[in-house]
């Protein structure tokens, strides 16, 4: 099924960027994108979709970059499967847009959700990964450890257990309008939380049909599969390192993905990493101070010898 026709104004609206659909692994994804120059592919979080980088597309595209920002599977302007949510899977519909996009590969910037597929898709797929840089996510088994064995991250993440209750979750996210999205913007954010028309077209995003269901679904196989197969087969794959360049950010103030969650995850990258640690920022960095994020992130981009 995919987005309605009436969700357009909601998951399109104009700007400096053009919108248009690519088909990969299986599905369809709405992407915007800006720029020409080496591919710069851009992953929300949640409950966001594309729309959390609109500050970065011009400026990458500026920059000399072709900036892309893709709707993940379920999300936006995407379609919403029945199934495909577990990370081994939709990192494979992102290293599959980048392939549609006719590049040869991408430096994935990730944030939220959106960072634990980078970290998944820099692991899977090393060859399309040119660089990575992820924002207020530890690598997949750092998040793991954290979220089983750190209590303050357990409590921290506490919406990641509320999420796997049937049907309910979903009906708290869409009532009223999904006021719940606001909130969760608000209360996750430093002391600069994202503008009000921001937050708004969030709403709108979230309360097309199905969309609520599709977010949730990564975050129960998170959590369900953990004494699966599945999931330690999963965990087990997350041990290869990450042998490209990465960029760890993270805002000091994040009250849901703890800065020593976080830290540490360079353990994982046989490559040259770079922490950046945001003071005064919670967990949209990104939005919250876009010129910072944006500066280091383009600086970092360009950098020829990224581990000065």
């Amino acid at each position: 099924m995919t987005a309605s026709a009436a969700s357009g104004s909601v998951v399109r609206p104009d700007g400096p960027w053009t919108h248009r659909d690519v088909a990969a692994n299986g599905a369809r994804f709405h992407i915007a994108e800006a720029g020409d120059g080496p591919l710069v592919l851009l992953l929300h979080g949640f409950p966001q979709f594309w729309w959390t980088w609109r500050h970065q597309l011009p400026a990458l595209a500026d920059a000399g970059f072709r900036a892309v920002a893709m709707d993940l599977r379920g999300v936006g302007g995407s379609d919403r499967t029945p199934r495909g949510y577990d990370p081994a899977n939709l990192a494979l519909d992102i290293t599959g847009v980048i392939r549609s996009l006719g590049e040869p590969d991408a430096a994935l910037v990730g944030h939220d959700l959106g960072g634990y597929l980078a970290w998944t898709a820099a692991v899977m797929r090393p060859k399309l990964v040119r660089r990575l840089a992820v924002s207020s996510m530890p690598h997949p088994r750092r998040w793991r450890s954290a979220m089983l064995s750190d209590f303050s991250q357990s409590r921290s993440g506490s919406y990641v257990w509320g999420f796997q209750r049937p049907w309910l979750p979903e009906r708290q996210l869409v009532a009223d309008d999904s006021a719940l999205v606001g909130r969760l913007m608000r209360e996750w954010s430093g002391p600069t939380p994202p503008d009000e028309d921001a937050v708004e077209m969030y709403r709108r995003a979230m309360s097309i049909p199905s969309t609520a269901h599709c977010s949730i679904e990564p975050y129960r196989w998170m959590v369900r599969s953990l004494a699966r197969p599945d999931g330690i087969q999963f965990n087990r794959r997350m041990k290869r390192p990450v042998r490209v360049p990465t960029l760890h950010l993270h805002g000091s103030l994040d009250p849901v993905m703890r800065t020593r969650s976080a830290a540490g995850s360079g353990e994982y990258v046989e490559a040259p990493y770079r922490w950046r640690l945001f003071d005064g920022l919670g967990h949209f960095p990104h939005e919250e101070d876009p010129a910072a994020f944006t500066t280091e992130l383009v600086n970092w981009l360009r950098d020829p010898e990224p581990d000065r």
